[in-house]
């Protein structure tokens, strides 16, 4: 018996809305990055993009554990000669409230062009609106 293989035409790919609020940063995002990576699928293949489409909302309300509210920094380069900058997780709240999820979910995921592909599908929004509702996303429970 051969080995069941997924044509890329034949993949269905499902919305998931994952409410972030008061919920700790690496658990929603590992739960994105395992539906967005498809291994929650019984067709799952490590060579397929097999991934779900997710959207997170209330990014802003994400909690941070421990002392990485003010401990925790993130990088990053204006391009120019000597250009490395720092912003503590506090600062990048303040002012892109999506980038802590997106840089989260962004690490959980292969550095390669399926990483990327994978990475497209992923939407994060700072509130709890979004303009997905025709695509019908089903609600996702995180621990």
């Amino acid at each position: 018996m051969p080995t069941y293989i997924p044509k890329a035409n034949g993949i269905t790919r499902k919305w998931y809305v994952i409410d972030a609020k008061d919920k700790v940063l690496g658990k929603v995002a590992a739960a994105a990055a395992q539906i967005l990576t498809g291994k929650r699928k019984p067709i799952y293949t490590p060579f397929l993009d097999t991934g779900d489409h997710v959207v997170v909302i209330n990014a802003r309300q994400v909690h941070l554990s421990g002392r990485k509210e003010t401990g925790k920094f993130y990088h990053y380069h204006t391009g120019y000669p000597g250009g490395l900058k720092s912003a503590a997780a506090a600062d990048v709240r303040k002012k892109h409230p999506e980038r802590l999820l997106e840089s989260a979910v962004r690490g959980m995921l292969p550095k390669t062009k399926m990483g990327e592909a994978m990475y497209r599908k992923l939407k994060v929004y700072a509130g709890p609106d979004h303009p997905h509702a025709a695509q019908k996303p089903s609600k996702l429970e995180v621990a």
